[in-house]
């Protein structure tokens, strides 16, 4: 059974920092995203990789302070999440593929998904 699993989410006061994981079983996938969707507001993209490692993507809201990582070990990409602002309050996804090459920046581009991890940082 193919799946992603996040974990890592919680609460966290600005400045803060967090890091979800994503970790994948059943098969391999060539690229992985992490998405957000906050109340009210359409699921947006945060970050993208190769699982070769030589893309790398990032949201303009989000770079200098988010960046991701993998442990082929243990089939697992991570999101270090640094310099929290309220705006990044919402539920994250990972979603993987197996048919491209280079990350996605939309959610067509990916076909399977986690169940999604709630961030919430105070002010």
């Amino acid at each position: 059974q193919v799946q992603l699993v996040e974990s890592g989410g919680g609460l966290v006061q600005a400045g803060g920092s967090l890091r979800l994981s994503c970790a994948a079983s059943g098969r391999t996938f060539s690229t992985y995203g992490w998405f957000r969707q906050a109340p009210g507001k359409e699921r947006e993209f945060v970050a993208g990789m190769s699982w070769s490692g030589d893309s790398t993507y990032y949201a303009d809201s989000v770079k200098g302070r988010f960046t991701l990582s993998r442990d082929s070990a243990k089939n697992t990409v991570y999101l270090q999440m640094n310099s929290l602002k309220p705006e990044d309050t919402a539920v994250y996804y990972c979603a993987a593929d197996w048919l491209r090459a280079r990350p996605g920046t939309t959610s067509s581009t990916y076909a399977y998904w986690g169940q999604g991890t709630q961030v919430t940082v105070s002010s």
